[in-house]
């Protein structure tokens, strides 16, 4: 079963200076394997946050890259597109939410990573995602956990194969 963690830092660049230098050192002493990951950064008073896809911290990620596109894209730019938006918007996340990437999940990051914050972005094994955050534990950070089972995370890679052969 895998998780999609979010870890939000108070500040624009505390997820890359503090946060991420965790992740990937206990992922390079072999404490929790990350299978995808991503970062963003969100610097106050602009309109939108900066993102980089990160991989599995020590190599490609398990994913198509579009996933963190288009979940990122979900949770950023709907609310500046609006109602142009709206519809195509409500059809992807109907479809995040068969992957178990419900809306309350997206609310809640929604509601968290705003202008002035930063955060990490992790798939990882339920037990991978628990011991991160054992090791996390004490940082400034704030947490945003989604569970999915393995049906859901088949299914995830299955549609992101397909669109990765399309393109």
């Amino acid at each position: 079963m895998y998780t999609l963690t979010v870890w939000r830092s108070p500040a624009p660049q505390d997820a890359e200076a503090h946060v991420l230098p965790r992740l990937e050192q206990l992922v390079g002493d072999g404490v929790a394997v990350v299978e995808d990951a991503a970062l963003v950064s969100w610097p106050a008073g602009r309109r939108k946050p900066s993102t980089r896809e990160l991989g599995s911290l020590s190599g490609p990620g398990s994913l198509w890259g579009g996933f963190w596109g288009v979940l990122l894209a979900l949770v950023f730019l709907t609310p500046i597109a609006g109602p142009a938006f709206g519809a195509a918007a409500g059809a992807i996340a109907g479809s995040l939410s068969d992957f178990g990437v419900e809306d309350d999940f997206v609310m809640r990051v929604r509601e968290q990573v705003t202008p002035g914050s930063s955060a990490v972005f992790v798939l990882a094994t339920a037990t991978a995602a628990e011991r991160l955050a054992a090791e996390l534990d004490g940082l400034a950070i704030t947490t945003v956990r989604s569970e999915l089972s393995d049906e859901q995370e088949h299914r995830l890679r299955d549609v992101l194969a397909e669109e990765s052969s399309r393109s």
